[in-house]
């Protein structure tokens, strides 16, 4: 049985890992990035929602006088 020959296989293993590098730095070069990114101003509004008008209690098993 003839022996594996591994003598190639960092060859190999470092070009990939450059190809992939590259590769990646290409991908994320497309990408937008702001250099100054500044917050949006949030309004302030009140959402209406079916709960706030009526009054509702939820009891917990726990909060319950012994019987």
């Amino acid at each position: 049985m003839p022996q594996l020959d591994t003598s190639t296989w960092f060859i190999m293993i470092l070009s990939m890992i450059i190809t992939l590098f590259f590769m990646f730095q290409l991908k994320v070069s497309k990408y937008y990035f702001p250099e100054n990114p500044e917050p949006k101003p949030v309004s302030m509004s009140n959402p209406i929602t079916p709960w706030e008008k009526k009054w509702t209690k939820i009891y917990s098993p726990l909060s319950l006088p012994l019987q």
